[in-house]
């Protein structure tokens, strides 16, 4: 098992900046791809960013390319989103997820979930 535990989710204008992070407890954290994910209410959960186990590996959707950057620190057992130039449309809960080895863009393909953050962008 993994447990997942995201933080620093808020409210914030448009244009600012938040960080999301990630800490990850159980098995070995550097054996997991980790990911991203947000969902708006009333929306299908979608893809927004995903590192490989050591790192070097990372895509974006398009609709955060060049405004978000997904990281990891292994030692620290802690994967982080840093959002900036935020859009009222980047409002949602966000999740992070770990998936075994391999990095993917669905969903339905990572084992592990937290139980998410709120964001909140204002115009």
């Amino acid at each position: 098992q993994v447990q997942l535990l995201e933080s620093g989710g808020g409210l914030v204008q448009a244009g600012g900046s938040l960080r999301l992070s990630c800490a990850a407890s159980g098995r070995t954290f550097s054996n997991y791809a980790m990911a991203w994910f947000r969902q708006a209410p009333g929306k299908e959960r979608e893809f927004v960013a995903v590192v490989s186990r050591g790192g070097g590996n990372t895509a974006y959707a398009d609709s955060v390319k060049g405004r978000f950057t997904i990281s990891r620190d292994n030692a620290a057992n802690t994967v982080y989103l840093q959002m900036n130039s935020l859009k009222p449309e980047d409002t949602a809960v966000y999740y992070c997820a770990a998936r075994h080895i391999t990095t993917s863009q669905a969903a339905a393909n990572y084992d592990y979930w937290g139980p998410g953050t709120q964001v909140t962008v204002s115009s």
